[in-house]
């Protein structure tokens, strides 16, 4: 018996150090990994860049250790990264073109509007750009169309169909089961409440939208004739007839397309171009080599790029809608920022905003944020696809604010919206409730569930739309002092009304149209440098971090992933309609989520 508890307690040992060893040998295996993905590359004598259109573009993608040993089902890559890589291939002699490979991208329309711009900026070195695909979405086309040539598969399509949005009305369903929802607002145009208690769209509404869609579309559809060399009569009867249900050999006719050729004869094509023999092999870059080639020595002051991105929340999402560093969460935030002022070696921040907007509280301790960082050094906005609502809040005070011309901007208004189930209760489901207060208002925002037990009363709703009216003229004070202007005038553009950014220039609510680089010329400036060179903030995890929260994190990316694939464009939308669920129920947020298709 003394001899089998001995068999038994060194089975039990040599499993546990065998568990040791085998952690040990693969957190050896994941540093290798790591280290050997950062080594620094070496550009090969005749080089092609490949930028792969498939996939989310985020603003900044912080690479997940995780997700690399697992393998991610989605192709994600950051704007930042494609914005650097074509910027270094076109200063690097060795590179001598860019291969796009057509596809389907999940990105805003600033988004690709800045990479079509740095293509254009790529083809002043005289270096060639060759674009290929099985399939061009609208988003993708319109990107590859700045090619000198553009070929698509005998059997692919070319979609091109114009820009529409479609607003979902929840009002009668929510209604069949008790639910109903009360809405506090301020502004004619802040339209996000509308799906809630309506069932069309308001006419405000409709003019505003009206009015961002078609310039939208003419920044799009110029952009495409300027490249193509057709008229935007010819490119709109195309995209009415859907240029997805015509023959790859109409769409040659319609000088969408230079040519068909299948995947081999394209890399023929690119090796013409190369000078190269057919049987040669074709030196390639991705944009994941290119952020390990070696830049130029780096000189001068540091000015700081901070990357805030995502729905403003005032504390970290959970669940499904845990959308991690792509929430900008209002007192991590507003510390970073704290950090960054105080940092001496910082000489000015530049603030890349992407935001619809949400929570009005955290906006306001962000404002504050970035009220005292102006204080000590420049602080200019870059705005990426939406800096509107709360993410026009954060960006008010700053010197100075470039945008995209397809930015949606502005949205200044506040709203709160608040479920109420007491039919659902006490009619559909019997449940019965009694209360012993002590003042007036005691079981005001009693909730089961989240979904209140009683609605407020038209007292409570006055006392709310107060509370609603200050947060709002508090908002429009912050952007009168911010862009110098009265009061008065800012209502006259207020009222929760989203402007695109070529719009947002002529009212004073944006500076300047143009990129991320205009931007950091513009602090540089303000600054008084002469020599700089950028830091990215906020940084990503290292690796260790990322291991110990293994468990978590991976199960979140992956569920986010999953979430991705079965929504698809609605992805965004539900995020955030579910993430102001968990948050404070006052909101300084934008409903309309534009990506390209």
């Amino acid at each position: 018996m003394k001899d089998f508890g001995k068999y038994v307690l060194a089975t039990i040992v040599g499993i546990f150090v065998t568990m040791i060893l085998f952690a040990v040998l693969g957190m050896m295996s994941v540093v290798g990994m790591v280290a050997s993905g950062e080594a620094t590359k070496s550009v090969d004598k005749n080089s092609v860049l490949v930028l792969n259109l498939n996939g989310i573009i985020d603003e900044q993608c912080n690479e997940n250790i995780i997700s690399r040993l697992t393998g991610g089902e989605i192709a994600e890559v950051g704007l930042n990264d494609i914005l650097a890589s074509i910027k270094k291939a076109k200063d690097d002699d060795n590179i001598k073109g860019i291969y796009i490979e057509g596809g389907t991208i999940s990105a805003g329309y600033s988004t690709v509007y800045e990479i079509r711009q740095a293509l254009l900026d790529f083809k002043k070195s005289k270096k060639f750009i060759v674009a290929y695909a099985d399939q061009y979405t609208q988003g993708s086309y319109y990107v590859a169309s700045v090619a000198d040539k553009l070929y698509l598969n005998p059997s692919g399509m070319v979609d091109i169909h114009g820009i529409a949005t479609q607003t979902m009305f929840v009002k009668d369903l929510y209604a069949k089961f008790g639910i109903r929802y009360q809405v506090i607002k301020v502004g004619k145009f802040k339209s996000a409440t509308e799906q809630y208690t309506e069932d069309h769209m308001s006419d405000a509404n409709r003019e505003q939208v009206t009015t961002f869609v078609n310039g939208l579309w003419k920044t799009v559809s110029q952009g495409i004739c300027d490249s193509r060399k057709i008229s935007l009569d010819e490119l709109n009867t195309y995209a009415d007839n859907l240029t997805m249900l015509q023959t790859p050999e109409d769409l040659v006719k319609m000088k969408l397309v230079d040519g068909l050729l299948y995947t081999d004869e394209v890399k023929g094509e690119v090796k013409k171009l190369l000078k190269i023999d057919d049987d040669d092999a074709i030196s390639q870059l991705s944009v994941g080599d290119m952020k390990n080639v070696r830049e130029k020595k780096q000189k001068g002051e540091e000015i700081a790029v901070y990357y805030a991105f995502g729905q403003i929340v005032d504390s970290p999402l959970t669940g499904i809608t845990n959308m991690g560093s792509t929430s900008i969460i209002g007192n991590k935030m507003s510390k970073d920022l704290e950090e960054l002022m105080k940092d001496d070696d910082v000489k000015a921040v530049v603030l890349r905003v992407n935001s619809p907007g949400g929570s009005a509280y955290a906006s306001e301790q962000i404002w504050h944020a970035v009220t005292n960082l102006k204080a000590k050094k420049p602080v200019v906005v870059s705005m990426g696809d939406y800096a509107a609502s709360g993410g026009y809040y954060i960006s008010c005070n700053a010197n100075w604010i470039i945008a995209e011309p397809t930015t949606l901007t502005g949205s200044i208004g506040i709203f709160g919206v608040i479920p109420e189930a007491s039919e659902l209760m006490t009619k559909k489901l019997q449940l019965h409730f009694d209360e012993v207060k002590t003042n007036k208002h005691s079981t005001m925002g009693a909730s089961v569930y989240g979904f209140l037990a009683r609605p407020f009363d038209a007292e409570e709703l006055d006392l709310f739309q107060n509370y609603i009216n200050h947060g709002y003229s508090l908002f429009r004070k912050r952007v009168a002092d911010g862009r110098k202007q009265p009061v008065e005038s800012i209502e006259e553009i207020a009222q929760g009304r989203v402007w695109l950014g070529q719009d947002a220039i002529g009212i004073k609510l944006v500076d300047q149209l143009g990129s991320l680089d205009d931007a950091i010329a513009k602090a540089a400036k303000l600054a008084k440098l002469d020599e700089y060179y950028t830091s990215e903030y906020p940084s990503a995890p290292d690796m260790f971090d990322q291991l110990l929260d293994a468990s978590s994190k991976s199960k979140g990316n992956y569920l986010d992933e999953q979430m991705r694939l079965m929504l698809g464009e609605w992805y965004l939308p539900f995020v955030s309609m579910k993430a102001a669920t968990e948050q404070s129920p006052i909101q300084a947020s934008m409903p309309y989520i534009m990506n390209v298709k």
